[in-house]
């Protein structure tokens, strides 16, 4: 039996909009297993990144519980959250937001030092990151604004797991690339999971989905349904045909 990471019970959110309150996560109960890539998905406005953004601490729940391990993390204060945050999770955006003004590996180094003080082997851990997405010594050095946006997004992958997050979360992390540059991202992610990193990823791209080996489908904040696919085999026309198939079921 797979290890539980994350649970929620009965997981509320709502916001007030115009005085009107808007339900966006309706009595959510979810868990996410060790090993797993778990892919959201839905149409837009169903709750997808609202959902990533309680389960990462980034966003509080209204009503219900999130526990990690032994800790209830949605009972947590501000400060509580954000040192949960820097300790057990990664983040990868579609936007990239790697700060202009410092050098790629100064922007890793940036966030290892949040967590590890220790330079030395920070410098390690993201030159043997760095390497693993195929960023050469010399593109380390340039300015954010001086590298592609693969690389851009690459690099911030690497600034992710330079802590080792049990869980790495990504928003639409293709979603500002062409399709070229998007495929390095999702074969980056996919090489990372098959060694053993955690992720958690919402997608409206089918590509992208067919990544995961299991798909969580949102509608008006609740889980209606979920496939899974076992573990990425490039060029599985099965595999593709039986997500087709579900994502036609949910109505997407």
């Amino acid at each position: 039996m797979k290890k539980v990471l994350l649970k929620t019970e009965s997981l509320c959110k709502s916001f007030s909009n115009g005085g009107t309150l808007q339900h966006v996560l309706k009595n959510v109960n979810l868990e996410l297993y060790q090993g797993d890539f778990t892919v959201i998905m839905g149409a837009s406005g169903a709750g997808k990144s609202t959902l990533l953004y309680a389960l990462s601490g980034m966003d509080t729940p209204s009503l219900g519980t999130i526990t990690f391990g032994e800790e209830t993390i949605s009972d947590l204060s501000p400060d509580g959250l954000a040192l949960f945050r820097r300790n057990h999770c990664g983040f990868v955006f579609q936007q990239i937001y790697l700060i202009e003004g410092m050098s790629v590996m100064d922007n890793v180094l940036a966030a290892g030092l949040l967590v590890n003080k220790d330079k030395k082997a920070l410098v390690k851990r993201a030159g043997e990151l760095f390497a693993a997405v195929g960023i050469d010594e010399e593109t380390r050095k340039k300015f954010a604004s001086q590298i592609s946006g693969g690389e851009a997004q690459r690099a911030g992958i690497v600034r992710a797991l330079i802590n080792h997050p049990e869980i790495l979360f990504a928003d639409e992390p293709t979603g500002a690339l062409n399709s070229k540059t998007g495929l390095d991202v999702l074969d980056t992610l996919t090489m990372f999971n098959e060694q053993g990193q955690n992720v958690v990823m919402v997608t409206h791209d089918m590509r992208s989905a067919r990544r995961g080996n299991r798909i969580l489908y949102l509608k008006d904040g609740m889980i209606l349904g979920e496939c899974n696919l076992g573990r990425y085999v490039s060029g599985d026309k099965a595999r593709h045909e039986t997500l087709s198939s579900f994502l036609t079921e949910m109505g997407w």
